[in-house]
């Protein structure tokens, strides 16, 4: 069968399409992806409102456009902490459901740490040990440690680099002090569940997902994307410190001229490094490799995994 996952993210709104089959790789035949930027149209009362709504919608209604034509026979449409934490959460998914045509499951924190783990688990296998694993999206964080396929703690934090940058971090660039406060806060959070993720025993793999992982790694030297996921890439704490220091300089237009910098996460990624920062600090991590998986590989993995079962 050929499988689509749509995850409507806070920047992005992403297909991927898969052709599914027993013991099938989950890598995509096709993939598809349009901005969305729901972090920066969220009102001050934490409601997408008319023009959050219609911007979903519209991204919604071309995905599904784009599944159809792929020839799409099973779509897995779901959201994350944007929509999640909208304070007007149900309408929006009434009017996606309404006006798209497309049912949006809304998945906690907790369960985009678990599959997040799940497709890092199975990209580097048994051999990586005990895993703790990072995930920074535009709302959250999301962390997660385990021996096993499952974690034995998932958690997730509000500590996503368009959140920050939008509630905490004014001016281009934003005042050192601002990013003082950005970094106790986020030490003050990952303290919280410091002793939780690390009860288990020592971590043997520090592994980080997603893009703001990825843009942080291509600016401490890792491999560009363009090489392929297979090519060996890490990121240092020693390397964050230097890139706090240097984005924390730019204006996100100067930014966004930075190998590895989209345009589009630029006013974000000083926010998303600051919480890397103060991750590998608290947690005692002096370098993570970064996984090419993430959440959306963890939900194909499961459905190929109860299609199997089935």
């Amino acid at each position: 069968m050929r499988l689509g996952v749509l995850d409507v993210g806070s920047n992005t709104v992403h297909l991927l399409v898969v052709d599914a089959h027993q013991g099938g790789h989950p890598d995509p035949v096709r993939s598809h992806k349009g901005r969305l930027r729901l972090s920066e149209l969220m009102r001050a009362d934490g409601s997408l409102g008319k023009k959050g709504t219609d911007t979903l919608v519209a991204a919604v209604t071309d995905a599904r456009e784009a599944a159809k034509d792929e020839g799409v026979d099973d779509l897995l449409a779901f959201a994350t902490s944007a929509v999640r934490d909208a304070t007007d959460s149900a309408e929006v998914l009434a009017a996606v459901r309404d006006r798209a045509g497309v049912e949006l499951a809304v998945l906690p924190g907790e369960q985009e740490a678990l599959l997040t783990f799940l497709a890092v688990r199975r990209w580097f296998g048994w051999s990586a040990g005990r895993l703790l694993c990072l995930d920074i999206g535009g709302g959250s964080l999301e962390l997660a440690s385990g021996l096993d396929e499952e974690p034995e703690v998932a958690l997730s934090l509000p500590l996503g680099a368009g959140r920050l940058t939008r509630d905490r971090l004014a001016g281009d660039p934003p005042s050192g002090k601002q990013l003082q406060a950005v970094r106790a806060y986020a030490k003050e959070q990952l303290e919280q569940v410091r002793p939780a993720l690390l009860a288990a025993g020592e971590v043997d793999l520090g592994v980080v997902t997603s893009k703001t992982f990825r843009s942080l790694a291509r600016l401490d030297g890792a491999a560009a994307y363009a090489q392929g996921p297979r090519v060996p890439r890490r990121l240092r704490r020693s390397g964050l410190e230097r890139i706090v220091k240097q984005l924390a300089s730019l204006s996100a237009a100067e930014r966004a001229e930075l190998p590895g910098v989209s345009p589009s996460r630029a006013s974000q990624l000083l926010a998303g490094a600051v919480v890397a920062l103060a991750a590998l600090e608290v947690l005692g991590l002096e370098e993570v490799s970064v996984c090419p998986w993430a959440l959306r590989e963890g939900v194909i993995l499961r459905r190929l995994d109860w299609l199997e079962g089935a």
